[in-house]
């Protein structure tokens, strides 16, 4: 007899192999794997800014090396591409708010359009803020 009659136990189904590259197929499944890969940006954003801490929390010397360093084309570069991605985080978050919450109000459901409104606006008055702060009163 040979082993392959011998194995006991319900049949295998078939599975076709997926190749390495199945979320460029189609748009949707590339926008969720971009939008997984914003993780590694997020980390290095916060990286960054332990690292200014750091440099801060040292003295006056250590704060001008790290913004020497921060003025490397590689890391203006990494930061640009770290702005990108994160704005494409927010915005890829905001419109699937409606989805992932159910917020009712008088026992009714608030319509997405207001639920994701009004977090662009959140995030509105908060960049108006801090360009007032950074800019100048």
């Amino acid at each position: 007899m040979s082993a392959h009659l011998a194995r006991s136990g319900p049949p295998h189904a078939y599975r076709r192999k997926a190749s390495t590259w199945w979320w460029l197929e189609r748009w949707p499944y590339f926008a969720f794997v971009v939008r997984e890969m914003t993780s590694v940006f997020v980390a290095w954003s916060v990286v960054w800014l332990l690292l200014l801490l750091r440099a801060a929390g040292q003295g006056e010397i250590q704060y001008r090396q790290f913004f020497a360093w921060s003025a490397s084309p590689l890391v203006l570069i990494t930061n640009g591409v770290t702005v990108v991605m994160l704005v494409y985080l927010t915005l890829t978050w905001f419109n699937l708010v409606p989805r992932v919450m159910v917020l009712r109000l008088g026992g009714r459901p608030v319509p997405g359009v207001v639920m994701a409104g009004s977090h662009y606006l959140a995030w509105a008055a908060v960049t108006a803020g801090l360009v007032w702060l950074l800019v100048g009163r």
